[in-house]
Parts: C-alpha cells; structure tokens; sequence
C-alpha cells in the first residue's frame, strides 16, 4: 500500500522520481525516499512525513541517469527514517523500492543474518536486496541475481532494484501492481497510471511473473517461458485530468464530476437500449458479489437492484471474509467489484471463485489491471482518475453499472427497461442540481460537524445508501457514524439515541416511505436531531424533522444515485468545517494492495 517509481532516461532522474511520486500521493503513506545510481555509488535520501514540499535543487550532470523511489505506509516496522525505502544490501550497492508482503521475510532475514548479512530495519522489504547480494555473488549478471533473488520469495511484490555500477532497472511484479511507461527515449516504472502522465502516455500493464529490464532506450520482458511481449496501450486520461482544476480538493473535483461519470459510463453500454452481451450469466443459479469498502455497499445496493428488476438471487461477501469461507453452488457467477482493479482481498476472492471452476466477472474502473486479467468478463467503469481516498465518483459509475446490468438481466418488457434507460440518462442533470445547491448543504455540515457521533438509517435501498453515507462521513471527518437498518434501533441503538447524537434518515418514497416517518417519530421522541434526505416533491417528512436535504425527484429504485452524492457533499463539507486532511486521511491508502 504505496507508491513506486522507477526511471531511466535522459532527464534528472531523482526529479522525475519526486514530481512522480507527488502524483501517487493519494495512494496513502508515511514516510518517503529515493535513490540514485551515479556509477560510484547509490545516493540515498528517505524520511518520515509528506514529499509535498521536498525538492530536488541540485543539478547532475548530463547522460543517462538511474533513479528509484517509494512513499511507504508501514506494515513491519513502525514509520521512521531506517524503516522508509529504498532499502540496500550489506555494501549498499544494490538498491530496491517494494510494494507488497513477504510472506516468508523472518525466516530468509535469519538465514541470512547467519550467512554474515547485517540488517538496519524492521522491513520485510531489506531481505530483496540482501538476496540479490548473495545471488549475485554465483551469477554473471545483476540480471541473473536478480532472477535467482525471486525464487526465494513468498508472498505478494512489485519492486524495482537498482545497481550502483550499472545503467540498468530491473523490476519484478507479483500480485502487486506495477506498470512500465514507453516514452521517447526513457522509461518509467510506477505503481499506477498518474505517476507517469507528465512523460508519457503509453503504458505496458504487467503480468505476475514479469520481469522487466530497462537499459537507456530499450527494455526486455521474461517470464518463466522466456522473453514475451506485451501490448503498449494508450492512455487517454491527460495530466488535467489527474489535477485539481482549481478546486480545493481532489474529492470535490471528483464529486462535481459525477454527471460526467455517469453520461460516460452510460455511453459504454448504452444506446436506446443497452449494449450488454447477457452471456457472461447465462444459466447462472445465483450471483455472489465480493468487494470491499465503498465497493461492497455498491454490491448492497446492486443485490437490491438486481433482485427486484431481474429476480436472481445475489449474495454480497466481504472479499476478505469470502477468502475464508467459501460455500458456493457450481453455478454462481461470482462478481468482482473494485475501483483500482488492484484490491488484494477481492482479487484473492476471484482467484479463489477460478480455483472452484466457477464463472468470474468484475466492475473495474482501470484498464490493464489485475482484475481484468483474472476475470472471466470485465465491466469496465468511465470515472477516470480517482485521486482522492475516499471514493466518489467511481462508486456512482460502480451503481450505473449494477444499474444495466439489472436491466440487460431483467424479464421487463421492452417498454418498461426504455422507461428505465429514459430515467438513467436523465441522472447527470439531476446530479448537477444537487450539486447546484451545495452551499445548502454546507450550512447542514455546520451542525453535524460539532458532534462525534452520528447514526445514519434507512429501510430497504435506504440501508446501503445509509452506510455508504456513514462511511463517506466517518473515513474523512473522523466523526464515529454508523450505518443501521432504521427497524433495528430498538434492538440495540437506542441507547445511544439523545442530544448528542444526531440521526440521518434517508427517506424513499417506496413501500418503506410510512415506515421510516414512524421510526423518524421514534428517534425524535429520543431528543436526537433529525436530517432528512428525500426527494424534493416530499413536504411530509418536513413535519418531523429539523433539516432536509432535498434531492430531485426519480424513480425510487434509482434514488441511492442522487442521495449518494448528496451524503458525499455532507461528508466533504463536515469534514472541511472540522479542518481535516480531506483528499488523504490518516492511516488510509487508495488502493489497498496487501490482504
């Protein structure tokens, strides 16, 4: 769960290295550092805190020049200078950046030591270049020592190792993510596609078990079967694309994009009607969704939706807890949601569901990652870079897509799924009306962002939109917000009902609509302040409630959209009031690529 950056190439490469490391930011770390090979020696810079404000003033001399870096989120060994990559082997000649966990670092870390090796930090990360070490010392290449080096390893890996004599990268993937960008005359390793933009837009995707060696102008891939190629594809997001634009934060960026997000992703699949090949669950018994996050409450939200239009049942597992406990009948289509199509637990999960022979598709919004190799069938998601750690636009493309799917599935008539599609392409607009009136919204932030705790509730649709709300509130403005089912409260929460403890209920007005008036009775009995989100053309609920937040009228099956993003507002604005580190909140990483 961090960044990598390799490079070789004409430019300063510790440059390079930092600019693109600013750009992985979001990703969630640490601590920060860089090396640089100068065929003398392997100059080495790492510490604790933010590469925000580092940078590189020194100039080098002209030529080919070899640099790696890293932003670290710890996970052996606490965050500290010692701790922070790259890490280098006894004589510090070889240098590695690595994402991922060795599985098997503490007994190869005291082989090693037996064999005279001398570690300085806790990390699993120092065993690679300690191994490269004493590989390299049988070995005719730093190539070869390097291939030697991985056959050791277990667990998950992307790293790229640096020689101090050699103008030469060498990077290996495993289960970790790890692109190579082609540019003209230079090359550029990285953990994700905004880390390269500013130098090029072509991106080689690897596989598990590449290897890749890059020399001034050239690069080779092996595996196992020897030298392979891969496709170059081009990227067709720009720079602009993965920056602010002017806005404060990358999450208000990403939640005013969120009309885009959905004429985009609609415009995948649909015309008049929607261009889905159904055979992907063709004589399916049952649908299982496992994901994680934002993306299980989308799977929530699509059991609700599929269930209803289509009438297949659909079960949703957190992908870590799937992985454990895995009851699943020979004809289920198992459904993979994930943004960064990099999440360890959901991957696992999918590979899992291979191992059993069963069919595999995923919701993914990155082209080329890993998610999309292992799967069966992709669904791909047009959000675009999503920079900011808390997910917005990416879980509304993911809810557009379980949206269609429904649909294609469904047994509606022609008229009635037009009907639906007529609806659909009708959101963008009612999204940006809600985004129209955000200052509404932040004069209700005012109120909720002086407590630390608040209940979010709802029945039916209005339960995962309630969690996903409590989650989008808790994960950037640090307030302690729980998502319940509103007919649960009197099995438990009550007793936490009362002043100091504000309830959001959201209201469709569907079969659950007098239902959730009389709960919203209950929890005003209780003295806790009430907000309501519902639709505009709902006067009733005003009777009850001390503040509303009116979102436009639609069909209540799609009323998790628009509500969504009015929760996504709530939860920028609270958190901004309260003056917290929005787009990067503590102790959280963007893509989490480690189980």
């Amino acid at each position: 769960m961090c960044g990598i950056v390799g490079y070789i190439g004409f430019r300063q490469g510790d440059q390079v290295v930092i600019s693109s490391l600013k750009r992985l930011e979001y990703r969630g770390y640490d601590s920060w550092g860089y090396a640089v090979a100068n065929g003398k020696e392997i100059e080495i810079k790492k510490k604790v805190g933010s590469i925000s404000a580092v940078e590189v003033k020194e100039k080098r001399a002209e030529g080919v020049t070899v640099s790696i870096g890293h932003t670290r989120w710890a996970t052996h060994g606490k965050p500290s200078d010692i701790n922070a990559h790259p890490h280098t082997d006894c004589d510090e000649e070889i240098a590695v950046v690595h994402n991922g966990i060795i599985t098997n670092f503490s007994s190869l870390k005291n082989e090693l030591i037996s064999e005279g090796h001398i570690f300085r930090s806790e990390t699993d990360t120092e065993v690679i270049p300690h191994l490269i070490e004493r590989c390299y010392k049988d070995s005719k290449s730093f190539e070869e020592a390097v291939i030697k080096a991985i056959k050791f390893l277990k667990g998950s890996y992307a790293f790229v190792a640096l020689k101090k004599d050699e103008k030469k990268l060498i990077a290996c993937k495993y289960k970790s993510p790890l692109i190579l960008g082609v540019g003209d005359g230079e090359l550029i390793f990285a953990s994700d596609v905004p880390a390269i933009l500013e130098y090029t837009n072509r991106v080689i995707y690897l596989n598990d078990g590449d290897i890749v060696i890059a020399e001034p102008g050239k690069y080779r891939i092996i595996n196992e079967r020897g030298e392979v190629v891969r496709d170059i594809e081009l990227i067709h997001w720009s720079i602009e694309d993965a920056e602010k634009s002017g806005y404060e934060h990358f999450m208000l960026k990403e939640i005013n994009e969120n009309p885009r997000v959905i004429e985009d992703t609609l415009g995948e699949y649909v015309t008049d009607k929607i261009e889905l090949d159904p055979s992907f669950a063709a004589g399916i018994s049952e649908i299982v969704i496992v994901a994680c996050g934002t993306s299980y409450h989308a799977g929530l939200i699509g059991k609700y939706v599929i269930e209803k239009l289509a009438g297949i049942p659909v079960r949703v597992e957190y992908a870590s807890e799937y992985n454990y406990h895995q009851i699943i009948p020979g004809r289920s289509l198992i459904l993979g949601i994930t943004q960064s199509g990099e999440t360890a637990d959901t991957l696992e999960a999918l590979r899992a569901a291979k191992r059993m022979g069963l069919r595999t598709c995923s919701i993914v919004n990155v082209v080329g990652s890993t998610a999309t190799k292992i799967s069966d069938h992709v669904l791909f998601t047009r959000a675009g870079p999503e920079i900011s750690v808390a997910a917005t636009k990416s879980f509304i493309a993911q809810l557009i897509v379980l949206y269609i799917i429904a649909i294609k599935l469904s047994p509606l008539t022609r008229q009635e799924k037009k009907e639906l599609i007529e609806e659909l392409k009708s959101l963008p607009e009612k999204v940006q009306r809600i985004l129209d009136k955000q200052h509404d919204i932040d004069e209700i932030a005012k109120k909720l962002s002086n407590f630390e705790n608040i209940m979010y509730i709802g029945r039916g649709l209005g339960f995962p939109t309630a969690l996903e709300g409590a989650l989008k509130m808790k994960e950037i403005s640090y307030i302690h917000a729980e998502g319940y089912p509103a007919g649960e409260l009197k099995h438990g929460p009550f007793a936490l009902l009362g002043e100091n403890t504000p309830v959001v209920a959201v209201i469709n007005r569907d079969e659950t609509y007098e239902i959730m008036l009389n709960n919203i009775k209950e929890v005003k009995a209780r003295e806790s302040l009430v907000i309501a989100v519902s639709d505009d053309k709902d006067e009733e609920v005003d009777n009850f409630v001390d503040f509303a937040i009116k979102t436009p009228e639609t069909l209540p099956i799609l009323s998790p959209i628009l509500h969504s993003v009015a929760f996504q507002l709530l939860a920028y604005f609270t958190a901004r009031i309260r003056g917290c580190e929005i787009d990067k909140p503590r102790n959280l990483a963007k893509s989490v690529t480690v189980e």
